[in-house]
C-alpha cells in the first residue's frame, strides 16, 4: 500500500525528540512521537507496526492526526468533558442539612438507608441512591452522628 509522505518541521522534531527521550510523557504519547518521527524518516508502515507492536491504524490516525491539527493534535490526548454531574450544590446542601436535622423518632442519629429515602421525597432527589447520600456526606466535614 502507498504511503502518505509524512515532512515533519524543524521546531515538530526538536518537540518530538523531546517527548521521545525524557521520561515525562504517557506511553501512549511516546509512541505517536515514534510514529510520527518515522514517518518522516521514511520508515515503511510495516516495520513501524511490527517494532512498536501497533495497528496499522494507530499508524494512519496519527498520520491524519499531525496533518489535521499539529503534533498537540496527533500526539497529545483531548480533555474529556466527563459525565456531567447529577446533584448540583444545592442538592448536595438539601441532603446534609437532611442529615444535621433531628433523626426518626425512635432513633438516636440517622442511618443511610433512611436520609436516602427522606432523600427521595424531595423534589428533585428522586433517584438518589444510598451510595450517592454517603459519598455526599463524606465531603463534608460534619458529624451527623455526633450530639
Amino acid at each position: 500500500m502507498r504511503q502518505t509522505e509524512l515532512h515533519l518541521t524543524e521546531e515538530d522534531r526538536a518537540v518530538l525528540d523531546d517527548i521521545c527521550s525524557k521520561g515525562q510523557h504517557r506511553a501512549r504519547e511516546v509512541r505517536r512521537a515514534h510514529v510520527l518521527s518515522c514517518l518522516d524518516r521514511g520508515v515503511p508502515e510495516s516495520q513501524i507496526m511490527a517494532v512498536l507492536g501497533i495497528g496499522r491504524t494507530t499508524v494512519w490516525r496519527t498520520r491524519l492526526a499531525y496533518l489535521q491539527g499539529g503534533i498537540d493534535l496527533a500526539v497529545f490526548d483531548l480533555k474529556r468533558s466527563g459525565r456531567p454531574r447529577r446533584y448540583n450544590s444545592d442538592d448536595e446542601a438539601r441532603v446534609v442539612a437532611l442529615a444535621c436535622s433531628t433523626p426518626p423518632a425512635g432513633r438516636k442519629s440517622w442511618t443511610l438507608g433512611e436520609l436516602q429515602r427522606v432523600a427521595r421525597q424531595e423534589p428533585g432527589l428522586a433517584g438518589m441512591g444510598r451510595e450517592t447520600v454517603r459519598r455526599m456526606l463524606r465531603k463534608t466535614i460534619s458529624n451527623p452522628g455526633a450530639g
